[in-house]
């Protein structure tokens, strides 16, 4: 049994659907990032850095936050969606790594900016809305050349999914120019969407 420690944002839910794909028996802990329990001492001692998600592996005893070290853990743990060396395994971890230095911390700070600051900033809104298109359009190139960013599905796809889902329709309509006409992106949130463990990870954790 895993203990999952999350919430309902796109890093949290990388792991839940990652749980689902492996078919790991899991709990989800809800942790309510908007009434501050991040930084509830019990939830520090598992996330030192009071982000989510973060897991408590009951079999092993080993604790991890950071999403993409949860995610690399699971996957060596099952033997699923990673593989175990050579250049497959190395471009897994390539894009996975791309998804948690650009694609996340770039529509991160897009939607801040443009929507949550109590201060619209023209220059900050403009600097990370280019950015994340032009993130796009790396990522429609790569797909117009694989099914998935790393050639089969795996964590990478898993990582990068949540954020494109919730933002691509958003970027495109407002940097069209960059990111064009992105048909290689829809086709893979398609692909992503129709997989039952990706539909049912992507409502995790249920809240009121």
């Amino acid at each position: 049994m895993i203990d999952l420690y999350t919430w309902t944002t796109p890093n949290g839910r990388k792991v839940s659907v990652m749980l689902e794909e492996c078919g790991l028996p899991y709990e989800a802990h809800a942790i309510d990032i908007s009434k501050g329990a991040q930084f509830e001492p019990d939830f520090v001692k598992i996330a030192p850095n009071s982000k989510i998600p973060a897991i408590v592996d009951r079999e092993t005893g080993v604790s991890l936050f950071e999403s993409g070290a949860i995610l690399v853990y699971l996957a060596e743990k099952t033997g699923k969606f990673l593989p175990k060396e050579g250049e497959g395994r190395a471009k897994v971890l390539e894009w996975l790594f791309w998804q948690m230095a650009n694609i996340g911390p770039m529509m991160g700070q897009a939607n801040h900016f443009a929507n949550v600051a109590p201060e619209k900033i023209p220059y900050a809104i403009d600097r990370y809305m280019g950015e994340t298109a032009r993130l796009l359009k790396v990522m429609d190139d790569q797909l117009g050349r694989t099914d998935y960013l790393a050639g089969d599905y795996s964590i990478a796809d898993m990582a990068t999914y949540p954020w494109v889902s919730v933002g691509f329709e958003m970027i495109k309509s407002l940097k069209g120019d960059i990111v064009g006409d992105g048909n290689n992106v829809s086709r893979w949130l398609a692909a992503n969407a129709a997989r039952p463990a990706v539909e049912r990870g992507m409502k995790v954790p249920v809240v009121s």
